[in-house]
């Protein structure tokens, strides 16, 4: 049997997953750590996040997973209202 790591390693030496993960790495993670960082900032929980933004803890939950994983793209208007539950706004800039 592999070991994660063993597993990790066979997995990006495959061009495209590497690909993929790099895509992630470079683009997705730091949305994700910018907004727990945010709210562990404010000290608030999903649950706490959600009912300020008119909905329910585990579609905070899933909105973080889902950058974590790289399944799901959210909608500018949602990361506003995450944004705006933490009394804080979005910003968006193009970077070269």
């Amino acid at each position: 049997m592999l070991s994660h790591a063993e597993l990790v390693a066979q997995a990006l030496s495959n061009p495209l997953v590497k690909a993929e993960y790099d895509r992630i790495e470079r683009e997705e993670m730091p949305m994700l750590d910018m907004l727990l960082k945010a709210r562990k900032e404010v000290g608030m929980t999903q649950a706490q996040i959600a009912e300020k933004m008119g909905t329910q803890a585990p579609a905070v939950a899933r909105l973080e997973r889902a950058l974590a994983t790289g399944k799901m793209s959210p909608s500018i208007a949602t990361l506003q209202k995450y944004a705006a539950a933490l009394g804080k706004r979005l910003e968006i800039r193009m970077v070269s």
